[in-house]
């Protein structure tokens, strides 16, 4: 594909650097020249300095031969103007990221396909879901759920009290033999394994293992983790984040949400009435003490300033809150959310690039996503008939070493892949990948 992109910042840069891996044609504009050399030194793509709202910009990128123009500038406007002109220049799809909820209601009357954009990403909304599955999931760090659920990959931190602490995969498997569930990553020392059976879990392992609903709670055990039911949350920052964080958990659970700016704490407090808004400094430990941090289940950070809400969370958690999660505006942060003790950050730039991958990566591929901070990938396919996938066990099909199928979704069932496992034309498999083993997946699935 022919893909051009407008934007070099965090979003732009993760989506040109991820696509040039995939052999597409990625052509780069944006009017910050050291932005563009800094695309241009990481990835293999053309740069273009210049405003992708000019005609004569979008020309010179040859827009009319493109398949796809993405939009992710940090201005709205230019995303909405740029992706309509390039659709009326010839552009085939066009993609714009936005900041205004408005824009994706069906009430507004307005159907943007037919001005010229087919799909717009609001990387706040995405944030919010993603920080509200966590809190629900109360145990995990990573959550992705496939089919309404029917397979599930949990990313779950080993406690020292974990029963699997120094056994390999092997023993794990002969030992809990009715579990249903595959290991299909450990993330140790900043490096991803695809795991073999002899490989032993460790203290402090982050594993990502795939499941069917039932097998969740004894996953959960065999990692030394309750999945506790959280009823108290604590929210600091009324950014966008956070007010839509609110109101998605405000009638299931007790929410108190703390403002420093006090103009905005009245509007939080009309717009939420079932959250409690409180006007405070956050980082003032009196405050938090005097609202009861030591009595909610988790404490959320979405201020504007990512340091704030790392120190903020850092202090949740050592007054003994159970889960803490913080907004970062880095990518480089989040590897590090082991190492300091945190329980996830989340990066809304990071989880609207992977959004769009997933929209470009349609056909075979149904679904896709990069887990934040993890050197992975991990992907839903569509078998087709006649296609190499079908045609043998899955012990029997030379499949990467640098990947591994954890579990299919076979009409309303799902089951997890083992040896014996044959695929079936039709069937939705889950497949976790490292990078270097994403082209040599894509030969399993072409008929």
């Amino acid at each position: 594909m022919r893909i051009v992109i407008a934007g070099m910042g965090d979003v732009g840069h993760h989506l040109a650097k991820e696509l040039s891996k995939e052999s597409h044609d990625i052509i780069a504009i944006d009017v910050d020249q050291q932005r563009l050399a800094y695309t241009d030194s990481m990835s293999d793509v053309l740069t273009l300095n210049g405003s992708s709202t000019s005609i004569t910009t979008l020309k010179e990128a040859k827009i009319d031969k493109a398949d796809l123009f993405i939009a992710v500038t940090s201005s709205e406007e230019s995303n909405v103007s740029s992706a309509i002109i390039a659709k009326k220049l010839g552009a085939k799809k066009t993609i714009a990221r936005i900041a205004n909820a408005e824009y994706l209601s069906t009430e507004n009357g307005i159907d943007f396909k037919e001005i010229g954009i087919d799909f717009m990403i609001y990387p706040e909304e995405l944030a919010a879901h993603e920080t509200v599955n966590l809190i629900k999931r109360t145990a995990a760090t990573d959550l992705l759920e496939f089919e309404g659920g029917k397979l599930s990959v949990m990313g779950i931190r080993l406690d020292k009290n974990a029963p699997v602490i120094n056994k390999t995969l092997t023993e794990v498997a002969h030992e809990y033999p009715h579990v249903d569930f595959r290991i299909v990553a450990i993330y140790r020392n900043f490096r991803t394994i695809i795991p073999s059976g002899k490989d032993k879990f460790l203290v402090n392992d982050q594993v990502f293992v795939i499941t069917k609903p039932e097998g969740i709670e004894m996953i959960l055990k065999l990692a030394g983790k309750e999945n506790l039911k959280f009823d108290n949350i604590m929210i600091l920052g009324g950014s966008k984040i956070g007010r839509m964080v609110a109101q998605l958990l405000e009638d299931s659970m007790s929410v108190k949400l703390i403002e420093s700016d006090e103009d905005k704490t009245f509007l939080l407090a009309s717009d939420l009435p079932d959250t409690l808004v409180i006007h405070g400094d956050g980082r003032d430990i009196d405050l938090l003490a005097q609202e009861g941090i030591i009595d909610v289940d988790a404490f959320v950070a979405v201020t504007e300033d990512a340091e704030t809400n790392i120190i903020t969370c850092l202090m949740a958690k050592h007054l003994g809150v159970k889960k803490a999660i913080a907004l970062v505006d880095k990518a480089d942060y989040v590897p590090l959310t082991q190492t300091i003790g945190l329980d996830s950050l989340i990066n809304k730039k990071l989880i609207a690039a992977n959004n769009i991958l997933q929209f470009i990566r349609r056909g075979e591929v149904l679904a896709q996503t990069v887990l934040e901070g993890i050197d992975s990938q991990i992907f839903e396919y569509d078998a087709q008939p006649n296609s190499p996938i079908t045609k043998k066990p899955v012990k029997d099909l030379d499949f990467p070493r640098e990947a591994i199928i954890g579990g299919i979704i076979r009409k309303d069932k799902s089951y997890i892949a083992v040896g014996d496992t044959q695929i079936n034309p039709g069937d939705k498999v889950v497949i976790f990948s490292l990078p270097s083993g994403v082209k040599k997946i894509e030969k399993f699935f072409k008929t």
